[in-house]
């Protein structure tokens, strides 16, 4: 009877603990599921677990366990809020695996994808022929966003033989939490002034003045100010 007492008590002290805990972690766990955050719900299970069925480890050594591993993660998602190169390495960089209609080898191969893999994340997404595709990404969770030819976008547009504009850009990140993404500026082939222009046009003087902005595939680009200043 005695065990049956002291097991039910681990199971809830356990379960309360770590609803408390992923709460506190935030929705970023279930919203957008990475190898990091993947990984750190498998670990936190298993800690609670163990407490729960293993008698030799003590309940507050469980807790405790459980408690630090939860601030360690939330310090992770707290730096990676403020820099972009730790949102690299905790959750990687989106890779384009079809640029333009062309399939990308390498950065198929460097996924650890086949064709048989990219077909079917294409089926998840309602395609069933690559020749559709104008751009496909994946991102970091695993999920593939896929960007349509543009005869294919609206269906009114073929129906109606009406001949789609061409797109110049794929839509792209130009600056994020008041910085510069210099690798995207130099891949569109588009420079500093060009964004200083820009900006200027906007009504904005400096680059710490926008939160984000983001090139348009017909050439314009989107503003969002940087309210914290």
């Amino acid at each position: 009877m005695n065990r049956i007492f002291d097991t039910s008590l681990r199971t809830l002290i356990g379960f309360a603990v770590l609803l408390i805990l992923t709460r506190l972690i935030g929705k970023k766990q279930l919203g957008q599921l990475t190898f990091f955050t993947y990984i750190t719900g498998i670990a936190m299970g298993n800690i609670a677990g163990d407490m729960v069925v293993h008698r030799d480890i003590k309940v507050i050594d469980g807790v405790v366990a459980l408690s630090i591993w939860a601030l360690l993660t939330i310090i992770l998602e707290l730096i990676s809020l403020k820099s972009s190169k730790a949102r690299t390495l905790l959750d990687g960089e989106p890779s384009i695996i079809i640029k333009r209609g062309v399939i990308m080898q390498k950065e198929l191969a460097s996924q650890r994808l086949n064709i048989d893999d990219l077909t079917m994340l294409l089926r998840n997404n309602n395609i069933f022929s690559i020749q559709d595709v104008d751009y496909a990404i994946l991102e970091p969770n695993g999920q593939l966003s896929v960007l349509r030819k543009p005869i294919l976008e609206s269906v009114t547009k073929k129906d109606m033989q009406i001949q789609p504009d061409n797109r110049i850009y794929l839509p792209t990140e130009i600056i994020v939490d008041g910085k510069l993404v210099e690798k995207n500026l130099k891949e569109l082939n588009l420079n500093n002034e060009w964004l200083k222009q820009q900006l200027k046009q906007a009504g904005f003087n400096s680059i710490k003045e926008v939160f984000f902005a983001e090139l348009q595939s017909d050439g314009s680009l989107y503003i969002s100010k940087n309210e914290l200043l």
